[in-house]
């Protein structure tokens, strides 16, 4: 299966209209096949433990779709080198 292009989001609800998402990201990654990637995504303000973050899949021509919600939970059908954690005010998406 292909995983074309990857957003690492972190719903930020109840923070305020002040909070803002900052997203970190390299813009083009190379990895070797079995290798390893991680994507981070950090909040300026709040905090990132008590607002839920999720990662998602987005290809060209299809619906957004989800690798890993509630910190570190895969949907059903999601392989286990896809993994979440967090740390301070950051999320990383692991593959």
């Amino acid at each position: 299966m292909a995983w074309t292009v990857l957003f690492l989001g972190i719903l930020a609800h109840g923070l305020g209209a002040d909070s803002q998402i900052v997203m970190t990201q390299e813009p083009s990654l190379s990895v070797s096949p079995g290798g390893r990637v991680t994507f981070t995504c950090g909040l300026s303000s709040g905090s990132v433990t008590s607002n839920y973050p999720n990662s998602f899949q987005q290809t060209p021509g299809w619906a957004p779709g989800t690798i890993i919600y509630s910190r570190n939970t895969r949907p059903s059908g999601i392989p286990d080198r896809f993994s979440g954690s967090i740390s301070g005010n950051k999320a990383d998406l692991t593959i």
